[in-house]
């Protein structure tokens, strides 16, 4: 039987603010999956939360984007933001868009990153969970546990890894996705994913075999709803060892705290810092940006743990770092690059202001107007001019 790993999360109220998750609906979300466990449709599970977010990390046999689970995950959710609006927490059932179940919970809100594989002898995994930024936040680390030799030894070691990996790229404005080739069209790779607010990591393969080896969800909120209603906190899991990259190397890639989209608002750039889970609350300018890691060992689709992998004071220089990192950014207010572009910011109040403005603007003689850039997404087929 082959095991299936479901990470799904969703904002349904918290405590002070949009810092934390209260106790009262991670119990509601346990005693609905002990009784989905209890029925058999899940095997394990484990409730915790990063940040303002319930997540919810189930094991089963159903395979991806199946609709009992998923009912029980929406179930969950729907309860714990009854409780949250019983209690009146802020934001009560933020990113459950729709009052309906239609059998999958993609469309509606939460974030689901689930893959489904053959365990191994012995199956240990990574579950990060992110608050305050957006999925393409986990592209850079993506990369570099999967393609970049000077973070992940093994690829230059390791005969498993050595063939490289595949990643699948997704278009979140186009609903479509491409498979690309590490190492060979490394530099296609980063050439989209280097836009994380457009081309983001979906899941990765190992060529040797096209055994699953990550997945991130992808689902970004303002896009399903057309207003911004918080931002999307993307959760990914990635298989260790034995074939895959360790869990030293996979944790390497986090210990550089990269600037990520999200922050204040969901409106500022800002360094994404890996913290144990009892610093999992965002309350400096609503940030920043945070990640909590957990480790599991699978082992007849039960779950084995978790470990708190950022809770150790080798990342102490990381975090550090990241706090430096915020004290500069901060300085630029609401100037750019630490407020996001005018594209992020459509679902802001930016086009009410320009709205307000229109008729205010003046053509000045003897301007010219630029062509408004747009990207080219065809670039392998795009010839190199001479001289270029």
């Amino acid at each position: 039987m082959r095991t299936t790993v479901s990470v799904i999360k969703a904002d349904i109220g918290s405590v002070a603010g949009h810092v934390v998750v209260h106790p009262d609906t991670i119990a509601t979300a346990t005693r609905v999956l002990a009784e989905a466990k209890a029925k058999g449709v899940i095997f394990d599970f484990y409730v915790t939360n990063a940040g303002d977010d319930l997540e919810l990390i189930m094991t089963h046999r159903k395979g991806v984007d199946s609709p009992e689970v998923h009912e029980v995950a929406w179930t969950a959710f729907k309860e714990a933001a009854k409780v949250a609006r019983e209690l009146g927490l802020y934001a009560a059932g933020q990113d459950l868009l729709s009052d309906a179940f239609s059998g999958n919970v993609r469309g509606l809100g939460p974030g689901v990153a689930e893959m489904e594989f053959y365990e191994r002898p012995s199956e240990p995994i990574a579950v990060f969970m992110a608050d305050k930024t957006e999925p393409g936040a986990f592209n850079l680390p993506m990369f570099k546990i999967f393609a970049d030799p000077f973070n992940t030894a093994g690829l230059v070691i390791d005969p498993k890894l050595h063939a490289g990996f595949r990643f699948e790229v997704y278009d979140v404005f186009e609903g479509k996705s491409v498979l690309m080739n590490s190492p060979e069209e490394m530099y296609d790779i980063l050439a989209l994913i280097g836009t994380p607010g457009r081309y983001i990591v979906r899941r990765i393969y190992r060529r040797l075999d096209d055994e699953i080896a990550a997945v991130v969800s992808v689902e970004r909120l303002s896009l399903i709803a057309g207003r911004y209603v918080g931002k999307d906190d993307p959760v990914a899991v990635v298989r260790a060892q034995a074939g895959f990259p360790a869990i030293g190397e996979i944790l390497e890639a986090f210990a550089f705290p990269h600037l990520v989209a999200g922050w204040m608002r969901g409106s500022h750039h800002g360094p994404l810092m890996p913290v144990p889970q009892r610093y999992s609350r965002c309350t400096r300018f609503d940030g920043p940006p945070r990640l909590v890691g957990l480790g599991f060992q699978v082992r007849n689709s039960k779950l084995i743990g978790p470990v708190d992998l950022f809770d150790d004071p080798a990342f102490d220089e990381t975090r550090r770092l990241a706090q430096r990192i915020a004290d500069y950014v901060r300085r630029h207010g609401p100037f750019m690059p630490h407020r996001l572009g005018p594209e992020e910011m459509e679902y802001t109040t930016l086009p009410e202001v320009l709205e307000k403005l229109k008729d205010r603007f003046i053509k000045i003689e003897g301007a010219t107007k630029a062509a408004e850039p747009k990207l080219k997404t065809d670039l392998l087929s795009r010839e190199t001019k001479e001289g270029d």
